[in-house]
């Protein structure tokens, strides 16, 4: 029998039947722990292996930043989503910025900051599509990436004023994401820097690369405090307000290679130091040319105990060859590996003549072979 329906209920099960079909792929993702013996992560009730392997989706080909076309070019995303998944990637790091989700009137006291709903709204909708296309996000937060979008408010307020709406940032990023399997993890804060020395510094972000500012400092001045105590307090105190809002999703923060405790150059985030208060480590590691072995013994100084994620690497400063070499030889160390994705898929890079896209083919094809050997295409 042929059922005949009118234009009003079709409607209406078009509307339920992909509200179900949603909550299936949502249901279809596992939450992410740690596992028992704190050596690697696992999978749902089962504890399945399950290895990170994806991409940092930290600004689209045009340089610009995701909450700079979020709300006017979503098919955008929803694209590129698509084109990572079918990469071979199982993470997306995602880097939410804090003048995008924090707003204070100038003038008033930091206790009158608030969240801004509408960069939660499209959070919830990026979770939404993760969910969707499989994917699990890495939320790396309190991003100040373009100078000219921080808030002159935010860069006057001392150390304790500056924690505190962080917190806030945590507290309500954390809320938005809590019930959703597809959060793999929430990082603190990219490349986070404690002082060094006695003089009161001037500056909260650190030099510009490529015109983003990556590298953040935490605090303008150690005050006799000694700066892996100033980093595990930081840790601490957003850890707090990530956990008043969400108990189980995971803790990290990106840690450049130079926190290792060293003469010269040193973030104060010694790995031995700020592991108690982290449930895995994230490093970032760029291997350079002929160099190969001094990134594998770096990384090897990052492992104390839980499991470690490159959330970061590329072939920066070193051949496809040399890469495919140290992600090779990293295994047994690492365990997980996120590179980078632009919003340019293979078929575009293959049509164009430019050298710079034939170079970055190159590369996504390497680690999309490179993804067979990590085991990252059984944990699902």
């Amino acid at each position: 029998m042929i059922l005949k329906l009118k234009p009003p209920i079709v409607a209406a099960l078009v509307i339920v039947l992909a509200a179900n079909a949603s909550r299936l792929k949502a249901d279809a993702l596992d939450w992410i722990a740690v596992s028992k013996d704190g050596k690697e992560f696992v999978a749902g009730p089962a504890g399945k292996p399950f290895i990170p392997w994806g991409f940092n989706y930290d600004h689209d080909e045009n340089g610009r930043l995701l909450e700079d076309y979020w709300e006017t070019e979503w098919p955008k995303i929803e694209e590129d989503f698509r084109e990572m998944r079918d990469l071979g990637a199982n993470v997306v790091r995602v880097h939410l910025q804090f003048g995008k989700f924090v707003s204070l009137k100038e003038g008033r006291p930091v206790a009158e900051a608030q969240p801004i709903e509408a960069a939660l709204r499209q959070y919830r909708r990026l979770i939404q599509l993760a969910e969707r296309t499989g994917l699990y996000l890495d939320v790396t937060g309190l991003g100040c990436y373009h100078k000219a979008d921080v808030p002159p408010w935010y860069d006057r307020l001392d150390e304790a004023d500056r924690w505190e709406v962080q917190a806030l940032f945590w507290r309500a990023v954390a809320g938005a994401g809590s019930g959703s399997p597809a959060i793999f993890c929430y990082d603190l804060m990219n490349e986070p820097v404690t002082p060094a020395g006695v003089q009161k510094g001037t500056n909260w972000l650190g030099p510009a690369f490529a015109g983003k500012h990556f590298v953040q400092w935490i605090s303008q001045e150690a005050k006799g405090r000694e700066r892996p105590a100033i980093a595990c307090a930081w840790i601490q105190r957003l850890s707090r307000a990530i956990r008043e809002a969400d108990q189980r999703h995971l803790i990290t923060v990106g840690l450049v290679p130079w926190s290792l405790p060293q003469p010269g150059l040193d973030s104060g985030f010694h790995p031995q130091a700020v592991a108690k208060d982290l449930d895995f480590i994230s490093v970032h590691l760029y291997p350079e040319k002929s160099k190969v072995p001094e990134a594998l013994a770096t990384l090897k100084a990052f492992a104390v105990g839980k499991p470690v994620v490159i959330e970061e690497t590329f072939a920066l400063k070193c051949s496809i060859e040399e890469f495919s070499a140290f992600v090779e030889q990293s295994r047994g160390t690492a365990s997980g590996w996120i590179s980078f994705y632009w919003g340019r898929p293979p078929a575009e890079l293959r049509a164009s003549r430019q050298m710079a896209d034939a170079l970055l083919l190159e590369f996504l094809e390497a680690f999309q072979r490179l993804r067979s050997g990590s085991g990252a295409g059984s944990d699902r």
